[in-house]
């Protein structure tokens, strides 16, 4: 038995943030019943056709779902939705909070429905402030918040590589409903989660916002490089690049003793983290590994108990050394095929998971309804008048 069987989830949600909590949800055994639009569906389904007929980012963030289709303009559907509210444990929503009043799915509506509920609303930057009508999205709250600002090299900026704001707020999102839950089973109250992508981003940025106000200035921006330690970022091989992480003194004296150059060590400029960092220009230029292969030199670096590692393509992840001799890789069903994926990265004794497919459009909208009581009959009427 898995730590959420039993528990079910109504998800009002499209792109990331929301139907990745939802995956994390459903990884822990919830039913979670995507609700999406006839037609189309979640937007996100069609930002690539890297993994069969969907996108990479929703075979990613939609395992294990159910999918109904619900046009929630129809007060039709906007029923169905709330006889599957009814039965609901948990409810989230990522529509913007004007739409979700306007179609009535609100919390202080939904709450009507069903008391004990546990809603998440996510909106883009929270419901008061200068900020709350402006559209947000991952590499605008990037910017907001100054990541991007903080990545890059020298004068080049760039957005992070992975839709970071959109995880900070899926992975803070799945934390509070898994609190409320338990709180529900102490108390019998639901609660109400209201979080935005701009502050869970925010949350994200506390070092380098309490290290810009702590020394005046936000720290530079250094590529692969550590602004505040060194060497800690690539250095070319003969046949690659390795990453080197030496954080503390004992380490650099051990590089040292490896390269044969116990000048180095002594060098004034490089005796302590802060004096490397502000010479790390001139520590670069006497650190030269290109007669190693990188092989040779992460063996070596190994040996010397110097925290270092491969920069590898995202293309040969599936295929890393470590997660195949640990079995991480499953396969998962999607819509027009079948996918190359990673479980989940947490392991427990209590429970066990296994991979789950990701739904078609509305694959589900039938067997739902069903379940709730619905016959054929109805079915169809609601199909006929758009509603589903």
């Amino acid at each position: 038995m898995r730590p959420l069987d039993g528990v079910t989830v109504v998800s009002l949600e499209q792109a990331v943030a929301v139907p990745y909590a939802t995956r994390l949800l459903a990884d822990l055994g919830a039913r979670v019943i995507k609700v999406e639009r006839p037609g189309g569906g979640d937007f996100a389904r069609h930002y690539d056709t890297a993994c069969g007929s969907v996108s990479s980012y929703f075979a990613w963030t939609n395992v294990g779902k159910e999918s109904v289709t619900l046009d929630l303009k129809h007060p039709d559907a906007r029923q169905v939705l709330h006889d599957l509210v009814s039965g609901a444990d948990v409810v989230l929503c990522n529509l913007s909070p004007a739409a979700a009043r306007r179609l009535d799915v609100d919390a202080s509506s939904l709450r009507q429905v069903k008391p004990d509920l546990v809603i998440g609303e996510l909106s883009g930057y929270g419901e008061s402030g200068p900020y709350a009508a402006r559209k947000a999205f991952d590499a605008l709250v990037q910017s907001e918040t100054g990541l991007i600002d903080l990545t890059g090299q020298d004068d080049v900026t760039a957005r992070a590589g992975i839709s970071v704001a959109d995880i900070a707020a899926g992975v803070q999102l799945q934390s509070a409903v898994l609190a409320a839950l338990l709180h529900r089973a102490r108390t019998g109250q639901g609660a109400t989660l209201s979080l935005s992508l701009f502050e869970a981003m925010a949350e994200w940025m506390h070092q380098p916002m309490l290290y810009a106000a702590g020394t005046g200035q936000a720290a530079p921006r250094t590529g692969a490089h550590h602004p505040s330690i060194a060497p800690y970022g690539p250095f070319p091989c003969a046949d690659g690049t390795v990453h080197l992480a030496v954080q503390n003194d004992p380490q650099w004296r051990r590089l040292c003793g490896l390269l044969d150059r116990p000048d180095l060590a002594e060098d004034p400029r490089f005796t302590t983290v802060t004096s490397r960092v502000a010479h790390r220009p001139a520590l670069h230029a006497e650190l030269d590994f290109t007669a190693w292969t990188a092989a040779e030199l992460l063996e070596a670096l190994d040996d010397a108990d110097v925290p270092a590692a491969l920069t590898r393509g995202v293309a040969d992840l599936p295929h890393h050394p470590q997660l195949t001799a640990r079995d991480r890789r499953t396969t998962i069903p999607v819509p027009g095929g079948e996918v190359t994926a990673l479980r989940p990265p947490v392991d427990s004794t209590a429970w066990t998971w296994t991979p789950a497919p990701v739904p078609a459009l509305g694959e589900h909208t039938d067997d739902v309804l069903r379940g709730l009581g619905y016959s054929a009959e109805r079915i169809a009427e609601l199909r006929s008048r758009s509603a589903i």
